[in-house]
């Protein structure tokens, strides 16, 4: 596979409002080979969406992805924040092994690290009934908010970590200490926006949610990122803008992320590769 040809899919946040099924017919219009379904809603602004076993939903899901080849890569989203959260993550995996996904992202407020260990420790070995990896997600905003604090705490647990383009960004990543971690990352987010960063934690958690750049219009060197990792590392464009989405519609963005993906991919392809783990 070249590096130009990395799977490459589109994650729920880039289409919020539309349910898993309708996600599915969208990604395969627009070209896209795998979908992230979130199977649990982040805010209580967000509309819940039941993929669970022996939902009607499920079912047309799994119809959609039966008829179009998309798969669904991985479900979303858990914040950890110290509370027991077993029930719901067992339920996510459930929802996610039926859907046929490979992985579970997370991420943590929790601020002891020792007590956030010992629960990625046990939602890792709960995944493994299910065939779900817990991928802790170092975000800006939160908690862990650096790789190096999210390899320590993944190395530890057994689990993987997320990268996600913006918040490397925002948190002063690097391509290195990604390639160092290669091992550890199944799948890297895209999207784009300015170098400067917002002035504030509501800044951030806005622009992270509902207002992110088309990948390879901003300033975030996007290129590179993908070059820090394998070839078979797949990519997923998770790049929200509401106030598009409301003017052109959801098929003509989905489709527009995609072609810019797919130049920053073409782009990364033409730097030194990272080795094939």
């Amino acid at each position: 596979m070249s590096a130009a040809r990395r799977q490459l899919g589109i994650a729920q946040l880039s289409l919020l409002q539309s349910s898993p099924p309708e996600l599915v017919s969208l990604a395969a219009a627009a070209g896209f080979d795998f979908i992230g379904a979130r199977v649990r809603p982040v805010t209580t602004a967000e509309q819940p969406f039941n993929v669970q076993p022996g939902s009607s939903m499920l079912a047309e899901t799994l119809a959609r992805m039966a008829d179009t080849g998309v798969r669904v890569h991985d479900i979303e989203f858990l914040l950890l924040d110290g509370s027991d959260q077993r029930a719901a993550w067992l339920a996510m995996m459930e929802a996610g092994q039926a859907l046929g996904a490979a992985s579970l992202t997370v991420a943590a407020s929790d601020p002891d690290l020792s007590r956030l260990a010992d629960t990625l420790a046990q939602m890792t070995a709960d995944g493994r009934a299910y065939g779900i990896m817990p991928t802790l997600e170092p975000i800006s905003y939160q908690a862990v908010n650096s790789i190096p604090a999210a390899v320590e705490l993944a190395r530890h647990a057994g689990c993987r970590i997320v990268v996600d383009a913006l918040h490397v960004r925002r948190f002063g990543g690097t391509p290195e200490q990604i390639s160092q971690n290669a091992d550890l990352v199944p799948l890297l987010q895209l999207c784009d926006g300015p170098v400067q960063r917002p002035a504030d934690r509501p800044g951030l958690v806005t622009e992270s949610r509902s207002e992110r750049g088309v990948p390879g219009s901003g300033g975030f060197r996007l290129a590179e990122l993908v070059a820090s990792l394998p070839a078979g590392v797949p990519v997923s464009v998770e790049t929200p803008s509401d106030s598009t989405v409301a003017r052109i519609g959801e098929l003509a963005w989905a489709k527009q992320l995609r072609a810019a993906a797919v130049d920053v991919l073409e782009e990364a392809a033409a730097l030194p590769a990272a080795p094939e783990l």
